[in-house]
């Protein structure tokens, strides 16, 4: 794609398997993005990205590369852990923040960083780039233009046991580094049913709540059989009637299973989502009871990783509001804690803005 003649100057931290698979070339294509300096504590994995991607410049040290005047913009691409200090280091620094999801693992720390963004003015983006996907997108719009008042929605996400083969093969090859040392506070995958919880959970409550509405209640089950990880979440969504039914398990003995059935009093919405990495529009039926007729959109472009950084920097030469919103990305948080406390509580009601503290 053609750029524009003015461009936003993005930094990318850290050259983990996110950035090489999706954040170095969504900046490349991406048509008002200058992929403009990478930055990695390994050097040897940090020039061979420089050599592959050949951004303008290359640190070893974040606190550098955030002194570079003529940087706009950060992506931090790092552990989960590690999303709070670096994004208040950019906020201070006066650097736009583009932050991968989730936004943070702790809620008090992510509301101490919410309080910063405010009060720099500054751009800051969640990573959740679901919605950013044309089919989820169209669907949205429809539910809030004909679909009427929400009467029950239905939401999945079931990751496959086989999805790393063809994620394998869709994705580049995944360069490390020999250099690099175990990271700070252990492996963070250890705890599979955090882990699952947080990586993929966040998905289906991000598309959860951008379709339906701001979650105020979760009760929570939670089973472990062979290995596999299921939740079955009943939620209450804030100033409506309708009750929600999540489901997400990891990982299904069958093919990626991710979509929502959406119900209101005007019509009705059926999607279908895929694996990411074919950047394919999820299927979307969107049916009209005042036409009688269905809606869906084809051939749009699916690049979700580019489509949001674009969003993010039309916000930024824009000076507009986030598509989404650090609070938004709070918000995930809150509705993933409540779900763990729910399940250690056998599916007792929990209450979003009660609770405090990780997913445990």
């Amino acid at each position: 794609m053609e750029k524009d003649e003015k461009l936003v100057n993005v930094g990318v931290l850290g050259c983990g398997p996110i950035a090489q698979a999706a954040h170095f070339d969504a900046c490349t294509k991406a048509h008002n993005i200058r992929l403009y300096a990478i930055c990695d504590v390994a050097e040897d994995l940090l020039a061979q990205m420089n050599r592959k991607w050949q951004p303008e410049k290359t640190y070893t040290d974040f606190d550098l590369m955030l002194s570079d005047p003529q940087l706009d913009a950060v992506i931090i691409a790092t552990a989960d852990v590690f999303h709070v200090a670096l994004a208040k280091k950019a906020v201070a620094a006066g650097k736009h923040v583009f932050v991968e999801k989730p936004v943070g693992v702790d809620i008090g720390e992510t509301e101490e960083l919410s309080a910063l963004v405010k009060k720099s003015g500054l751009v800051f983006q969640v990573g959740n780039m679901k919605r950013f996907d044309p089919g989820t997108a169209f669907a949205k719009k429809f539910i809030d233009e004909n679909g009427g008042t929400m009467v029950s929605c239905s939401a999945w996400y079931c990751d496959s046991a086989y999805r790393y083969d063809m994620t394998d093969d869709l994705q580049p090859q995944i360069l490390t580094s020999s250099l690099k040392k175990p990271a700070p506070g252990g492996n963070p995958k250890a705890d599979k049913r955090k882990y699952y919880l947080m990586t993929h959970g966040v998905h289906l409550f991000d598309t959860i709540q951008f379709i339906a509405g701001t979650v105020e209640w979760v009760e929570a089950y939670l089973s472990e059989t062979g290995g596999i990880y299921t939740w079955m979440i009943t939620s209450g969504i804030k100033n409506s009637e309708a009750v929600i039914h999540a489901h997400l398990t990891v990982a299904v003995r069958d093919d990626w299973q991710e979509g929502f059935v959406w119900f209101g009093d005007r019509g009705s919405v059926h999607c279908k989502t895929y694996l990411p990495w074919y950047y394919k529009s999820s299927e979307v039926r969107c049916f009209s009871a005042e036409t009688g007729q269905y809606a869906s959109v084809l051939g749009a472009d699916a690049h979700f990783y580019k489509l949001e950084l674009e969003a993010f920097a039309d916000a930024v030469q824009h000076k507009k509001v986030s598509p989404v919103s650090i609070d938004e990305g709070i918000h995930d948080l809150r509705v993933l804690v409540a779900v763990s406390e729910s399940v250690k509580q056998r599916g007792h009601r929990v209450y979003t803005e009660a609770v405090t503290g990780s997913v445990t």
